[in-house]
């Protein structure tokens, strides 16, 4: 398995974590993407150190600064090196009104982050989620990192039939600090509709050869979640998107 390869545990959602370490190890992954109610998990801690994993990223639902603040230092005691998060709804506020509450909430946490040595981020996602999220575009999330001085975590499913996808990963490399990868099958009206990559229509690998050629250093997370993945198996699922990821990625890193 590539070592910059990971799997976000939501792909494993409800599965405990001695099994879910069971599929790590099976498939040979390293790095860890976690949600941040796994972080008071009782043994998780231990597990990361003993199988030598890296955590690389965290996600969380932002709801308040106290809230951000309890998980960096969850996250920083496991070494994590993203907090990325979803900014919660905007209610009856405008973008740039949203947009300014939120990079205020978390202002005092940066600093506490940047302490902790750990990196702070937002992603891009779908307006089927506006009522946890109000950066849908790659270019809100790009303008919105800029506001609040944070990273951005690329989510290629719900930006890869943006206008000018290349000239906004240009723009947004210098702030990515994590890439997801997942596929659609065109005319999939099944949510979350992801597929495993290689299955569908997403050009992700022009998408991933760009981000390697402008310097993208960092990891590669499969999200691999909805109808046609439990119709798979999840496992199942996860070992083939694994094994083209991480041929494509030999295959570019060559």
């Amino acid at each position: 398995m590539h070592g910059r390869l990971s799997v976000h545990s939501v792909t494993f959602l409800g599965m405990p974590l001695a099994e879910q370490h069971s599929v790590w190890r099976e498939l040979g992954l390293t790095r860890l993407s976690l949600i941040d109610s796994q972080l008071a998990e009782p043994g998780l801690a231990q597990l990361v150190a003993r199988e030598g994993y890296t955590v690389d990223t965290v996600y969380h639902l932002f709801e308040s600064g106290a809230g951000l603040s309890r998980v960096i230092g969850s996250a920083a005691a496991v070494g994590a090196r993203v907090v990325y998060m979803l900014t919660g709804g905007r209610g009856e506020l405008g973008w740039e009104q949203a947009a300014e509450r939120f990079s205020a909430a978390i202002a005092p946490c940066i600093d506490e982050a940047r302490q902790a040595g750990v990196v702070l981020a937002i992603e891009n996602a779908s307006a089927l989620y506006a009522d946890i999220h109000f950066a849908h575009t790659l270019r809100d999330t790009v303008t919105l990192a800029e506001m609040a001085g944070v990273a951005v975590c690329i989510d290629l499913f719900h930006c890869w039939a943006e206008a000018d996808l290349g000239g906004l990963l240009e723009r947004a490399l210098p702030r990515t600090v994590q890439i997801q990868l997942s596929d659609y099958v065109l005319g999939d009206r099944a949510l979350p509709g992801r597929a495993v990559p290689g299955d569908g229509a997403i050009p992700i690998e022009p998408f991933v050869r760009q981000a390697l050629a402008g310097g993208y250093a960092h990891g590669f997370d499969l999200e691999l979640i909805g109808p046609r993945i439990e119709a798979e198996g999840r496992v199942e699922a996860v070992r083939r998107g694994c094994e083209t990821i991480s041929t494509m990625l030999e295959r570019l890193d060559a």
